[in-house]
């Protein structure tokens, strides 16, 4: 590792915003979808004007069980320039991207001391599939918004010297990250992490710098815990499960993630994971896993940088492996920040295999840095193809819904979206059709059974009172 990065050339700043612009800009003409996007925007009073009593509850109050008063605030201001103009909202998710995506190549150029494996891990992180979910949701605001801090926090915090001058400015970063979205507690680990294995810092100095961070995470945490009152939405299969089996499940959902990020195929909005009847794929799971232990623990005298960054790939997923239950198990916006990892290690691997080939021979020097370029732009290349077929899926509620019954027909929730969508658009009798379907030919646990018997009761008493209504109008006057 490089101790001294090398400069930034200017265009590279311009080239990942451009990829980052083509990939997603058409989402800042979707529509809001009924996932979370009416609690946020449409139905939240709090961003609709600028009182004392709405800035007072944009500060103290949780929203879809979540404080995050930063992340709302920025959908007052977005309300203000927009109103309801979904529009607005999309195009500052997009804006936020970028922006991440700068800090990310700022960061890892300066962790890896190349500008190569900056750009690459960056344009990847801009433009590859598993981002549509965090970019394309409008509800997904907290975690573009929470990552924006995060990264500029390890941006000030991950320096080779000791200078404690910065922690002030990071302990700001850090607070603005923890009120935009509770994931941000993990970032005194992180820094820990770094500081104690790849710079060999004392742990008794490194733990010292982290306890006002700590306490901070603390706090936060536990106004969230706090907030967390409903399971309502959702999938609630796995909230039966003990440690041991949310472990022995989340190594299955691990390799899936893996597998996500090389090769984005069948992306959805939801997943309906295997619990039960999984001990073969536990098993091989667990002995992937412990095989790639195994490696990075005999590289890590020599490289205690990869140490560091399959740490924070687990740290980062951390909140959402369900050792506090919450009510899904897998969600390709968990990945928003994971893969900065995944996509940096691959940039260094590949960075570093061909320097090799560059090293035996001068000849080999031009070839190879041509080679280098032309598998990165090849990469980052087919994951915005990718994109760009994956992305029309968040256009509106009727392609969300629509594309995940083909997926994962089999999930009542989605069944209950699609004819809440329906029933929206004013299709009454397709959208009962839908919640009869699902109450039958799929398997509903008890509160969805409820939910979608009392739908269906208040939907065709509503059907009733218009054809009773329609009947009235058609009956000439006697």
């Amino acid at each position: 590792m490089k101790k001294t990065a090398e400069p930034v050339k200017w265009w590279m700043y311009g080239s990942i915003v451009l990829v980052g612009l083509i990939a997603f800009w058409p989402s800042v003409w979707f529509d809001f979808v009924n996932w979370d996007d009416p609690a946020y925007v449409i139905e939240n009073d709090l961003i609709k004007g600028w009182s004392a009593s709405n800035l007072a509850g944009v500060a103290t109050e949780t929203v879809t069980r979540n404080y995050a008063p930063l992340t709302i605030f920025s959908f007052l201001l977005d309300h203000t320039l927009w109103g309801t103009n979904p529009c607005g909202y999309h195009a500052t998710n997009v804006l936020l991207h970028l922006i991440n995506g700068v800090l990310v190549m700022l960061l890892v150029r300066q962790l890896s001391g190349s500008n190569f494996v900056g750009w690459m891990t960056a344009a990847l992180f801009l433009v590859h599939p598993v981002q549509i979910e965090t970019v394309a949701w409008i509800s997904s605001r907290k975690g573009l918004l929470s990552a924006t801090f995060m990264l500029a926090a390890l941006l000030v915090r991950l320096k080779p010297t000791a200078d404690q001058s910065r922690d002030g400015l990071y302990i700001v970063w850090l607070m603005a990250a923890l009120l935009s979205k509770a994931l941000a507690v993990v970032v005194p680990a992180v820094v820990l992490c770094y500081d104690v294995w790849v710079y060999r810092r004392k742990f008794s100095d490194a733990f010292a710098r982290q306890i006002i961070p700590g306490f901070l995470c603390v706090i936060l945490l536990l106004k969230t815990m706090a907030s967390q009152t409903s399971v309502m939405g959702g999938l609630r299969g796995h909230m039966d499960l003990n440690l041991l089996q949310i472990l022995a499940v989340d190594a299955t959902i691990l390799w899936r993630y893996m597998g996500m990020l090389l090769w984005p195929q069948n992306l959805c909005v939801l997943y309906d994971v295997p619990t039960d009847g999984i001990g073969g794929m536990v098993a091989l799971a667990v002995a992937g896993w412990a095989a790639v232990a195994f490696a990075v623990w005999r590289i890590q005298k020599t490289t205690p940088s990869v140490l560091w960054a399959v740490a924070t790939f687990l740290l980062l997923l951390l909140p959402v492996l369900n050792f506090y239950k919450i009510t899904t198990l897998m969600n390709d916006r968990y990945l928003y920040l994971p893969c900065i990892i995944v996509f940096g290690l691959t940039a260094a691997a590949v960075n570093r295999l061909l320097e090799v080939k560059a090293e035996s021979s001068f000849a080999l020097a031009g070839l190879t840095a041509s080679l280098r370029w032309g598998l990165a732009m090849t990469a980052v290349g087919c994951a915005a193809v990718a994109t760009s077929q994956h992305l029309p899926v968040w256009q509106s509620p009727e392609t969300l819904w629509g594309h995940a019954m083909k997926q994962v027909p089999q999930l009542p929730v989605v069944r209950i979206q699609m004819a809440l969508t329906q029933h929206d658009r004013g299709q009454r009798r397709e959208a009962l059709r839908t919640l009869q379907w699902a109450l039958f030919k799929t398997e509903p646990d008890e509160l969805d059974r409820q939910r979608m018997t009392r739908m269906i009761r208040e939907w065709t008493a509503e059907l009733q009172v218009r054809n009773v209504a329609n009947r009235l109008i058609e009956t000439p006057s006697q």
